[in-house]
């Protein structure tokens, strides 16, 4: 069923694919690191949702079989692009994670990294990926999130209707919170930088 907000957004980001990667490039450093950590925790076939303009696909094992998804035809004709570049095999999808088209149990590891401020119904998501996710398999998140510092979380609000505007960023989402109400009992969440970045590992 065609979903409005999700429209709106998926336009948005089709509009800006082109300069992304320009717009990132001030965080990248820092980015980079946090890459490499959410690749020291996945396993087994692997689900990227948000893959965007591909920027995690050089981080991934040789051995890995990699999918990623992405709600944006523009991002998804930047990741082929990359992937191309690197010579390697991944299977690059227009996708909304709000509704896969993957079969239940189907996925070992999901990634993403900076996708659920974007979502427009996160905890419909969260319940996508744990629907394709096997038995025991995880879900390893880089996410960003509201503050919950007095002045930090205040001063996200006033900011957030910026990246909301732009290109449909929620900056103060409860990510945590959602992961739980869409069923994922068992999580790891650790603070990356202050308490707005965080690494969360969640286990069905």
């Amino acid at each position: 069923m065609p979903n409005k907000q999700t429209d709106k957004i998926r336009n948005r980001y089709s509009r800006i694919a082109g300069i992304y990667d320009i717009l990132e490039s001030p965080m990248e450093h820092m980015l980079a690191n946090w890459r490499g950590t959410l690749m020291k925790n996945i396993r087994g076939r692997v689900l990227e949702v948000g893959v965007g303009t591909g920027k995690n696909l050089a981080w991934y094992p040789d051995h890995l079989q990699v999918t990623g998804i992405d709600f944006s035809p523009a991002m998804i004709e930047r990741a082929e692009r990359k992937a191309a570049e690197m010579n390697r095999e991944f299977d690059l999808r227009v996708m909304d994670v709000q509704n896969m088209d993957f079969p239940d149990n189907h996925f070992d590891s999901v990634v993403t990294s900076c996708v659920f401020c974007s979502v427009p119904d996160p905890v419909r998501g969260f319940r996508e990926i744990r629907r394709v996710l096997k038995p025991g398999g995880r879900a390893v998140m880089l996410e960003h999130v509201r503050s919950h510092k007095p002045v930090l979380g205040a001063m996200m609000d006033i900011l957030n209707p910026v990246p909301l505007h732009i290109y449909g960023a929620n900056i103060n989402r409860e990510t945590v919170d959602n992961l739980k109400k869409a069923g994922f009992e068992n999580s790891r969440v650790i603070d990356l930088w202050l308490d707005i970045v965080k690494l969360i590992i969640a286990e069905k």
